[in-house]
């Protein structure tokens, strides 16, 4: 039951869309209503509002780390185990792709990803970050550096940690990003893709 009741409270902290939030704090357009039309910083920053797209990343990224951090600290006192941590993990990640505050039309997850890991392990964080850095810098592509920065995380993963019950969880979000990425895909081998910091049309 607790770790029913974890996974729950981790897919509600998810749900916090913070594109939408803070654009609304901003004063700017709904994110949803133009450029990728996907409730995250990299959109939000189309808005030509840096600091609004800081704050989004920076929400995104916490909420994730937060509903890891929670299972890790309370969980071992409730009875939840590494399964509950791994599920607690994927729920908050899940949450912010179908949020059920928005009418479950949430972002593509890579900040709070990012959060998740950091939450899950530093050097899994950092080393994913890393990874996620290079590619964006060399090629301007943020859903590029997302895919292969979500490919790369497993595998981190597997070399700090070896094969655990949190490991699948790790592969199934990278799975979830990837997919959400679909049209990103679609977009970059048609050479149609935004760059990082391209204004809203």
């Amino acid at each position: 039951m607790n770790t029913i009741l974890f996974t729950i409270a981790a897919y509600l902290i998810g749900s916090l869309s913070f594109a939408v939030v803070v654009s609304k704090l901003f004063g700017l357009a709904d994110p949803r209503t133009y450029g990728s039309k996907n409730p995250g910083a990299t959109n939000v920053l189309r808005s030509g509002n840096k600091a609004a797209a800081a704050v989004t990343l920076l929400g995104d990224a916490v909420k994730g780390w937060l509903a890891v951090w929670l299972a890790l600290r309370f969980g071992e006192q409730f009875g939840v185990g590494e399964g509950g941590i791994a599920l607690a993990a994927l729920a908050v990640f899940v949450g912010h792709l179908w949020p059920v505050f928005f009418r479950f039309k949430g972002g593509k997850g890579v900040a709070t990803a990012l959060g998740v890991l950091l939450g899950l392990n530093v050097w899994l964080g950092v080393a994913t970050l890393i990874t996620w850095l290079v590619i964006a810098y060399a090629f301007r592509y943020s859903s590029l550096a997302a895919l292969v920065a979500s490919v790369f995380a497993p595998f981190y993963y597997g070399l700090l940690f070896g094969v655990d019950r949190i490991l699948p969880a790790v592969l199934a979000m990278s799975a979830l990003l990837i997919y959400r990425h679909r049209g990103n895909i679609s977009n970059l081998l048609a050479g149609k893709e935004s760059r990082i910091g391209s204004k809203k049309k």
